[in-house]
């Protein structure tokens, strides 16, 4: 199953590189164009959940005793960072690529903790995936204009809004059986 999860962090790749990789046919495609897209994302979303979840295990290396803990705090940024991008927080002005600084801490912290191939390919190639999305950007839109604005009302709401949104993630991770919290 792990064809399914390569399949999937390629389709993953193309779908969001197309709009920096061709932009002129993106821009024909128009507005009609978005469905298809969205598709292709969702499709290799299935393909990376499937293919991770059918995989054999095969331990490449043994997480760090620390690593559990690390990795919560990194994901309480991630998902700070993840929200950043569309707050009204006066940090927002502070970082060109919130979203996809905030998936690059959460593909790192994933890594930190789980030392199997299919997570390596999984976070590991999604991570690199964010790093080449921030060059493809700057690359075509080189004058970034920082956010002007924010408030202690939007770092508050920021705050808030991050800590139920770790919340549910991690409820949702002791759902599937991987708690977050458990030692070890």
């Amino acid at each position: 199953m792990t064809y399914l999860l390569i399949l999937g962090v390629i389709l993953w790749w193309a779908t969001h590189a197309f709009k920096r990789l061709a932009p002129e046919l993106r821009a024909a495609m128009g507005a009609k164009g978005r469905g298809p897209i969205a598709l292709a994302i969702l499709i290799s979303v299935v393909l990376m959940v499937i293919g991770f979840r059918g995989s054999e295990f095969i331990a490449v290396f043994d997480p760090p005793s620390w690593a559990r803990p690390v990795n919560n705090l990194l994901m309480i940024g991630a998902v700070v960072l993840f929200g950043l991008g569309s707050s009204k927080s006066r940090a927002r002005k502070l970082m060109r690529h919130p979203m996809l600084t905030g998936f690059i801490v959460w593909a790192s912290a994933h890594l930190l903790v789980n030392g199997d191939k299919d997570s390596i390919i999984l976070f590991g190639g999604l991570g690199v995936w964010a790093i080449v999305q921030m060059l493809l950007i700057n690359r075509a839109e080189p004058d970034w204009k920082p956010y002007e604005g924010g408030s202690v009302v939007g770092d508050v709401r920021l705050a808030i809004i991050s800590l139920v949104v770790f919340s549910v993630i991690a409820a949702i991770h002791i759902w599937l059986g991987y708690n977050p919290f458990k030692a070890g």
